[in-house]
């Protein structure tokens, strides 16, 4: 099965960076399932060897590394989807210069890769963190951003590293701010990880603890629906700038709640604290530019997506983690 690329070509070689992680493992799955040939990168510091799709060749690498220009070398890598990242807000406001090294200095990294590479075009996982809490709503792509965490500001910064190296490399990038992403295989420390903690206490029976008075929103988007985005932001020809990923459907912490408990059957105990530093209070992005711009659209709404989520904590908690069995990285490309 051959996929004509953005330039005519055919696409064969595909680089995730991230790839072990939760939407890293969505869209590695996409990316194989319309025929590519995947290769990630993945330190496994936070995703799992066994969330990778068989398939797939796993790098064992940081994209810190100075080696991983190397590897693209070796590769010839067709386009490049960067996921890697350090997502915790809490995390960023205790050791700001760790998240500054992942998100900055790992971005610059990999887009030198890609520049002495000669890859054509990457597309960056960023974040509606980077906006803030004064931003009108629904939140469009052109809003005066104000993040107010370090990793909020850390997307921003790579946002504008990506953006420069177009002007001046010519390398082509979409970049793609997501809105809070849920769904399997989700772990519980990463921006947006609500719903797996809930999903997981619910589970388990332990009391949920909301930071704040649940009042909060949020705009909880699908990770298989991120993971279109992701192609279809790969793919789609003469198109670059940013885009939002996102239902535009504003959600507040206690529905979200209520929602869970509706599709799960299940019921446990609240435990309200103090809202978090760096959290913002109000969120939810327009998605009409993407719409227009890349055909996509959200296809799964939020009960189907808790109860695949649901279903899927359930199916781990019954049978232990899903094992797949990933190819590892030769050193003959």
């Amino acid at each position: 099965m051959s996929i004509k690329f953005w330039y005519g070509g055919v696409l064969v070689k595909i680089l995730v960076t991230g790839g072990a992680g939760f939407i890293g493992s969505h869209t590695v799955n996409k990316l194989i399932q319309e025929g590519c040939q995947v290769i990630v990168v993945d330190n496994l510091s936070s995703g799992r060897r066994d969330n990778i799709h068989p398939d797939a060749l796993l790098v064992e690498m940081d994209i810190c590394n100075p080696a991983l220009v190397d590897l693209f070398s070796d590769f010839h890598f067709d386009g490049v989807i960067h996921l890697a990242a350090q997502t915790m807000v809490p995390m960023s406001l205790k050791r700001p210069e760790f998240d500054c090294r992942v998100n900055v200095r790992g971005t610059v990294n990999v887009l030198e890769s890609c520049r002495r590479a000669g890859v054509r075009r990457i597309i960056f996982s960023s974040s509606a963190a980077v906006y803030g809490n004064d931003s009108p709503l629904p939140i469009k792509e052109d809003t005066i951003l104000a993040p107010t965490s370090f990793y909020g500001l850390s997307k921003q910064t790579a946002e504008n590293y990506i953006s420069m190296y177009s002007r001046i490399f010519g390398i082509e990038s979409v970049i793609l701010r997501y809105a809070n992403v849920y769904g399997e295989r989700q772990g519980e420390n990463g921006e947006g990880g609500v719903v797996s903690i809930f999903a997981k206490r619910l589970a388990s029976g332990d009391t949920l603890t909301v930071f704040g008075n649940g009042e909060q929103t949020r705009d909880f988007v699908y990770a298989g629906d991120v993971a279109i985005a992701n192609w279809l932001a790969l793919i789609t020809p003469n198109v670059q700038g940013i885009f939002n990923v996102s239902t535009s459907v504003e959600t507040s912490i206690n529905t979200l709640i209520n929602t869970l408990f509706a599709v799960t059957g299940q019921k446990i105990g609240l435990s309200y604290k103090a809202p978090r530093t760096g959290d913002i209070y109000r969120s939810v992005l327009d998605n009409s530019l993407i719409q227009k711009k890349l055909g996509w659209r959200p296809s799964v709404s939020l009960e189907e997506g808790l109860v695949k989520t649901w279903n899927w904590i359930n199916q781990v908690n019954k049978h232990g983690r899903e094992i797949i069995t990933t190819k590892r990285y030769a050193l003959t490309p």
